[in-house]
């Protein structure tokens, strides 16, 4: 199992930050543009039980993704759960915590690879740099988004 965090601090309060994250269109924002991931279908918000499911593409290969939300705690936390799609396992923990009156966001990942340890070993370096950059731009889109109405 290999783990992934990033964590900023975005100048808004978390029911700002957190409204943000239940917009309808919040996971093509999100979204970066070299990215080839599509939203099928969102449905539920953030709640225990919301589905989402994605299109995207690794390679000339066609994948499904759907995840599932599995923990919420409102202005706190929410947690996505892999169903099926490219990795054996992926769990996602969003994390919403204040700081004098602004936001820690934090993204906490535990996943694994198909092909157990020997994959991990090999290609999880390369899901890390994929992960830094993706959360690094979501990060800013949702800093941007926030913090405009200051």
């Amino acid at each position: 199992m290999l783990h992934f965090k990033y964590s900023s601090v975005i100048d808004a309060p978390v029911e700002t930050v957190w409204k943000f994250h239940e917009r309808a269109d919040v996971l093509q924002l999100l979204t970066p543009p070299w990215q080839p991931l599509q939203v099928v279908r969102r449905e539920g918000g953030l709640g225990i039980g919301a589905i989402t499911e994605f299109r995207l593409a690794i390679g000339p290969l066609p994948l499904r993704w759907l995840a599932r939300h599995t923990e919420y705690e409102e202005y706190h936390l929410f947690t996505d759960e892999q169903i099926s799609g490219p990795f054996e396992s992926w769990v996602h923990r969003h994390k919403f915590e204040s700081e004098n009156g602004k936001t820690r966001l934090t993204d906490e990942i535990s996943f694994a690879l198909p092909g157990g340890q020997t994959a991990e070993f090999l290609g999880g370096w390369l899901v890390q740099v994929q992960l830094e950059a993706m959360f690094r731009y979501r990060h800013h889109i949702t800093r941007q988004e926030c913090e405009s109405g200051k």
